[in-house]
This record gives C-alpha cells, sequence and structure tokens, in this order.
C-alpha cells in the first residue's frame, strides 16, 4: 500500500529532523524498515507528480505538465498503463481514497485507470470559490471565486461539495476510515491500496483531535493527524494479521509550500521548495516498511523516484507491463538492502511546459539556465500567500550533492569532466524528450495527454 501526501517537505517527519511537532508512527516505520536521502518526486507539482508515480514514466513523456484545473478538459490518457491496473490484472483488490488529480472528468477518474473503488477529491482543495482563509464564498470576480464546488466523489458520482474550513478538517479522517474499512473488508486476499492525502496542501484542515496539539501550529497539527491516519493504517493490517505480508510505502508528491509561511512545511535545509527544479522542489521523505525483506532501521543514500515503484512492484510481484515504454527503474534491489546495486544512475529535473532544468548523475547536478519563482523573499502567515521574486540563471551551475545539497556553492569551472558527463545526459533528454528551454518542443518518446471526447 502506498500512502501520498501532498506538500509534505523533506525536513516534516521527526526522522528526517522535524521539529514543532511529533511523528511517532512514521519514526515508527523508518526504524523498523527503510528510509530514502535521495529520493525525488517525478516533478514539483501536483498532476504531474501523480502521472508519474502512477505510469513510471517522467511526466512530460505522458504529456503532463503544472496542475490540472477543473477548467480543463484533458487528463490521463486511457492508453497509460498504471499501477493499479497492473495490479488488477494480477487479482488484486485495488482502491484509491483521497485526491486524485488526473482529470476530473469521469473517462479521467480513478475507476477507469484500474481502481475498483474511489472517494476523495478530484483536484486539490483550494480549487473552490471560498477564501482559504476564511472559508467565505467569494465573489464571481474576486480571486477563484468564479470557481466551481469543490467536489467530493464516491466512484463515478458526485455525493457532496466540501464548502467550508470545517468541511476541510473532515478529510484527512474521512480518507482513513476509508482506508481501514477496505483493509478489513479485503484482508484475506491481495490488495493494493492508494492513499494520496490531501494535507497538508492549503487551506489546511485538521480533526479536533490534533488541533492546538503541536508547538508549530497550523502545520504541524497537519502533519501529527497525517502521522496518526498512517498509524491507524498499520494497526488495521496488524489486527487483521497481514502486517507481515504487506508492503508500506510513504512519500510526498514535491516539496513545501514556502510562500505560506507558517501554513507551510520544511524543506530540511534543501533549496527551495515546491514548483522550483532546486532539491527543494523535487527531494522528498520516502520510508517503507517490508518485514522480513527490508533490514530494519536502515538509511538508504541511493538515487531513486516515485517512477521507480511501478517497476519495482512488477518484479516483487511478478506482475507485468504494457508495451508502453516507460522511465522507470527497478529498484526493488535497495528495497532488500542490496546497496552494492546501484540501478538509477541519472534523474531529469523536467517542469514547466517541457522544460529540461537540471540533471543529476550520482552525487553531481547540472542546473541548467532557466527562469523560476524564487521563495527568496519574505512570505505570508496564516494562511495568506507571500509573493514570489522572478529569478533566472544564464549559466549552467554545478553542485556536488554529497557535499553541497542545499546548492550553495557552484562548482562548475572546476570540474569541465562532470560538466561534459552531465551534458551527454541532457543532449540525449533533449532528443527525445525535448525541452523549452532551447526550443525544442518535444522530443521521439513523448506521448499525448487524455483529452475530453467531444
Amino acid at each position: 500500500m502506498l500512502v501520498f501526501i501532498d506538500d509534505m517537505g523533506f525536513g516534516d517527519i521527526g526522522c528526517y529532523g522535524a521539529t514543532g511537532f511529533e511523528t511517532p508512527n512514521l519514526d515508527a516505520m523508518a526504524n523498523k524498515g527503510m528510509r530514502f536521502t535521495n529520493f525525488y518526486a517525478a516533478q514539483p507539482v501536483c498532476s504531474a507528480s501523480r502521472a508519474g508515480l502512477l505510469t513510471g514514466c517522467y511526466p512530460n513523456r505522458i504529456g503532463f505538465s503544472g496542475a490540472l484545473f477543473p477548467h480543463h478538459e484533458i487528463g490521463l490518457n486511457p492508453e497509460e498503463f498504471t499501477m493499479a491496473e497492473m495490479f488488477k490484472e494480477q487479482g488484486y483488490a485495488t482502491a484509491c481514497f483521497g485526491k486524485w488529480h488526473l482529470g476530473w472528468q469521469k473517462e479521467f477518474l480513478p475507476l477507469q485507470h484500474g481502481f475498483d473503488e474511489y472517494f476523495g477529491l478530484p483536484y486539490s482543495n483550494d480549487m473552490w470559490p471560498h477564501s482559504n482563509v476564511t472559508g467565505h464564498e467569494l465573489p464571481k470576480d474576486q480571486g477563484r471565486g468564479n470557481m466551481p464546488s469543490l467536489p467530493l466523489i464516491d466512484g463515478n458520482e458526485v455525493i457532496d461539495t466540501i464548502s467550508s474550513l470545517k468541511d476541510q478538517d473532515k478529510l484527512t479522517t474521512h480518507y482513513t476510515e476509508k482506508a481501514v474499512n477496505f483493509i478489513n473488508r479485503n484482508a484475506n486476499k491481495p490488495f493494493f491500496l492508494y492513499v494520496p492525502h490531501t494535507m497538508g496542501h492549503i487551506p489546511l484542515g485538521v480533526s479536533h483531535k490534533f488541533r492546538g496539539k503541536s508547538e508549530q501550529g497550523l502545520y504541524g497539527d497537519v502533519m501529527m493527524e497525517i502521522d496518526w491516519s498512517v498509524g491507524e493504517i498499520n494497526k488495521a493490517l496488524e489486527k487483521n494479521d497481514i502486517a507481515d505480508n504487506t508492503i508500506v510505502i510513504f512519500t510526498s508528491d514535491n516539496g513545501p509550500w514556502l510562500n505560506f509561511g507558517n501554513h507551510a512545511g520544511s524543506s530540511g535545509g534543501l533549496r527551495e521548495g515546491k514548483t522550483t527544479s532546486w532539491e527543494g522542489g523535487q527531494r522528498v521523505p520516502f520510508i517503507i516498511n517490508w518485514p522480513n525483506n527490508i533490514p530494519e532501521g536502515t538509511v538508504c543514500s541511493k538515487l531513486a523516484s516515485t517512477i521507480d515503484l511501478l517497476p519495482a512492484f512488477v518484479s516483487i510481484t511478478d506482475g507485468k507491463l504494457s508495451n508502453n515504454k516507460i522511465d522507470g527503474i527497478d529498484i526493488s534491489s535497495l528495497f532488500k538492502g542490496d546497496f552494492g546495486s546501484n540501478p538509477r544512475e541519472t534523474m531529469l529535473y523536467y517542469f514547466g511546459k517541457n522544460h529540461l532544468n537540471g540533471v543529476r548523475k550520482g552525487n553531481w547536478k547540472l542546473v541548467l539556465p532557466h527562469t523560476w519563482a524564487s521563495y527568496d523573499t519574505k512570505p505570508g502567515n496564516d494562511g495568506h500567500g507571500g509573493k514570489r521574486v522572478k529569478t533566472t540563471i544564464e549559466e549552467p551551475e554545478l553542485y556536488n550533492m554529497m557535499r553541497d545539497p542545499g546548492e550553495q556553492y557552484n562548482v562548475y569551472e572546476y570540474y569541465p569532466e562532470k560538466v561534459h558527463e552531465l551534458m551527454e545526459v541532457v543532449e540525449q533528454a533533449r532528443k527525445e524528450l525535448g525541452d523549452l528551454n532551447v526550443g525544442i518542443k518535444k522530443g521521439t518518446g513523448n506521448r499525448e495527454i487524455g483529452r475530453l471526447k467531444s
């Protein structure tokens, strides 16, 4: 099973250095299993990240960029092969409880992509006609006041709307209860459970169980409730005597939305955050439990990504992939503690429409000339977002990730051989997937996003 958090930063779990709140259940997972220190989301933003996770592809390969909004008439192409479809082909029961964000129309929803059950929001919880600070409905001409009501979906049908901050407060508990119920009903057969929590995306919501409980404030409360949710899920596995035969994974879709200040998470000292190609945008926490397979309490520093989970699951379950080319690499050897293996050698940092902003190979990262919205300014507070600063680098920059994960010291001039080596990766990526930073709209390997049938 896979728990996927929204906008949680690299530093937002106790075992990754979180302060001001505690995450005992996640820390226990790490103590009993393995946590990664060089694990990456597929892209540093909602929809693209989820597309990569479920298909094993760089999102731009399958036409995804950015975050889908209610006015979009696009979504996950039915020709793409998802993680859920792979499990379903093997007779697994499958369910998704939480934020989908891969298209809200019926043909794009989870039940059409391999899931037997779905309950949750079709996109982000701030895509509603209400103030994220007060919850009041906005005038049509103000902010997002022209957006439709935020739908809560069960299966393929809208069963309710989220129309207040109190409604937002209930979401984590709703998803958790659905997850526990699914486990109880399917404990005697194989299942794949995907829980993409809405939190900690703004507007933050937390139940009365945790409101006011953390030293850090509302964001800390939210993280404590997420940790509680993981604990409830693990209790359900133990109660049904299947904990020793279940893989449990916890990770995040991208880094923190830092301009929201005290309503945002922590990048753990990494540079920048969500929607940037610096480490704080894409490097995320990753914890896996797999009793009797993973050496307890281990830390893996190998390079890995959410796009690697599909091929790893295929290997573990003797499943099959489709004929679609993917970018994921089987990292199951790392799960078994074989740190002598090195399955993923490179990582591409795509963002925007199809902009290649950087590449990593081993411990070296080459940041390519590009423009981004920087968080290097005063943040907002109490739900208000601060401004970001349009920033550009004109020349490539080279960073040693082993010595400088914060990307503070550009050593481009010292290692021309590394620059050359990384530029070979860049040129191959541009050929296959394109790069709008240098005017290459598409490569030889791009596929089309799904489009709403007229």
